[in-house]
Parts: structure tokens; sequence; C-alpha cells
């Protein structure tokens, strides 16, 4: 007979602190995190638009880029508004459904952010190393496929995990010493054998970092050798610089996420604090900055979003005439 300390998940109700041991900063952590919303809702947005209503760019490269983005806008919005509830006034309460699918739909759009990644990577080979053979390789039909991919794979692959912790049982505290549901920060504060849990988080994370990360080496080395064949110092530049926004790109999403992982499982003597933050900068920065690296980066983004801004400014101005 189970004890009667023992809640069973579908009554409990889990406390997320926040950062522990940074509480009084919190309204000042607010800040940043806002400005990263925001600036992740806007720059996405404006990709999005822009891809949509110019022709031009409806090419493999920026398809894939219309993916990201919309992978990242929904990322925040799993984290951001409770997060900035937490930071604001305290409100970590969270309902364990809610907090369940708070942990399904984040770890999922994480994976599905590597699987459109890893297909970037794999655009960016085929128009090197095959220029030939890029439209009929990477057609419409194909990217939709990949798309789906994505998706099925992020969804698939962390499907069991909910169901994983709804057969625990929660007998200690029901508080997240965390600003979001992640798996193994409520995986800690059940009773009775967790090893299925951890070791399918594992399993989960490196056939997901492990595999894509391995690609994508795979993929720049070949990129790397083929461009090193070409003659003309001129060729190598250009081909190096249709990869610099992905490579920036991937540096900011991969970095983080590596951080987090490793400091989370062999990072015992590392402040908890420490370990928070690190996974809120894996969920935070890279859906804000990615758009402010191809906006950038990318010669046909800029120039059209600078035409819009323009025309903007021109329409302003004949109205104050």
């Amino acid at each position: 007979m189970e004890s009667p300390n023992h809640t069973s998940l579908d009554s409990s109700v889990f406390v997320l602190m926040g950062i522990p041991g940074l509480e009084q900063f919190h309204l000042w952590l607010s800040l940043p995190v806002c400005l990263l919303g925001t600036a992740t809702v806007v720059g996405n947005i404006t990709i999005l638009a822009v891809i949509a209503t110019e022709p031009a760019l409806h090419k493999p490269m920026y398809l894939f880029l219309c993916m990201l983005s919309t992978v990242d806008l929904a990322a925040s919005f799993s984290t951001v508004p409770k997060l900035l509830a937490i930071l604001w006034c305290g409100a970590g309460h969270i309902s364990a459904s809610a907090c369940l699918a708070q942990m399904f739909f984040i770890h999922a759009f994480c994976m599905m952010e590597s699987t459109v990644l890893l297909a970037m990577a794999f655009d960016r080979y085929v128009a090197i190393c095959h220029p030939l053979r890029y439209t009929t390789v990477l057609t419409d039909t194909i990217i939709a496929r990949i798309g789906v991919v994505a998706m099925m794979r992020g969804s698939i692959l962390m499907l069991p995990c909910p169901f994983l912790i709804q057969r625990l049982s929660f007998c200690q505290s029901h508080v997240i010493p965390h600003t979001y549901c992640e798996h193994m920060a409520v995986v800690k504060l059940a009773c009775g054998d967790t090893r299925p849990n951890r070791v399918y988080g594992l399993t989960a994370a490196l056939l997901v970092i492990g595999v894509d990360l391995f690609c994508i080496g795979l993929f720049y080395s070949l990129i790397a050798r083929a461009v090193l064949r070409l003659s003309s110092h001129e060729a190598r530049s250009k081909a190096l610089g249709t990869c610099g926004s992905h490579v920036c790109v991937i540096l900011i999403s991969y970095t983080p996420a590596l951080f987090s992982f490793f400091t989370h499982r062999f990072g015992h003597h590392v402040p908890l604090h420490i370990h928070i933050l690190l996974a809120n900068v894996y969920l935070l920065f890279p859906p804000a900055l990615n758009p402010m690296v191809y906006g950038v980066k990318t010669k046909e983004i800029r120039e059209r979003v600078v035409r819009v801004f323009q025309k903007g400014q021109g329409t302003g101005l004949k109205a104050l005439e």
C-alpha cells in the first residue's frame, strides 16, 4: 500500500522557484529576459514577413530559415511568459499537466531546431559540393518532408518523457529549483527508481545533439575540402561567405546547449544558479540572435529590410507634408 506521503502526479501542483540564490535580483533579471523576448518576436516575425513577401527569397536556404524562425517563436512562447511571471511577481505555481506540457514543448522544439540546423548544413553542402544538382535535390516536396521529419522527430523522441514521469510518485518537495519545467529538474523531485527517466533523457539528448553535431561536422568537412580545391581566392571567399550565417547560428545554438548539458550531468560542484542561468541562456539567446545574424550577414534579407524601412520613412514624410 502506498504511503500517504506519496502524492500522485495528477493531483500535484508544482512551484517554480526561479533562480535560487538570486531572488533579490529577479526584477533586474527580468529586464534582459524582456528585451530578449521582444527581440525574438520582432526579429523572427520580420524574417518570416520578409521571406514570405519577397518571391526572390523563396529558395531552400530561406525556407529552412523560415522553419528555424517558426520553431524559435514557438519555443519562446513556451518559456518567456511564465518566466516573466516568476521574475516579476513570483507566480511560480504550475499544475502538473501544465508542467508536463511545458516540458514536452520546450524539449521538443529544441530537438526540432537541431534538426532544422542539420537540414541547413545539408543545404549548404549540396549548394557548394553539388551545385548542378541543387534544384533537383532540394525540391519543394523534399523541403516540406524535411519540415515534417523535424516536427515528428522532436515530438516522438520527447513523447515518452511525460509518460515516464507520470508513473512516478512525489513524496518530497514539489518546489522545482528552476525557471521552467526542465526534465531532470522534475525527475529529481520524484521518489523511487528514476533510472529509466535518466537513461531515456540522456539517450534522447545524445541521439539529437550527438548525431546532429556529427553530421553537421561531416557536411562542413566535405564543404571545406571542396572549397580548398577551388583555384580562385574570390570563389573560395564567396563559397565560405554563404556558410557564414549558418556557422554563427550553430555556434550560438549548440555552445550554450553543450555547456548546460555537461554542467547539469557532470558539474556537480557548479552552483545551482549557474546551472539555471546556463539553461536560460540556451533557451533565450539563440531565438533572439538568429534573426539578427541572418539579417546582418545575408545581403538579400538585409536589403529587403532596409527597403521596407525606407518605404515606411518615405510614407511618414509624405504624411507630415
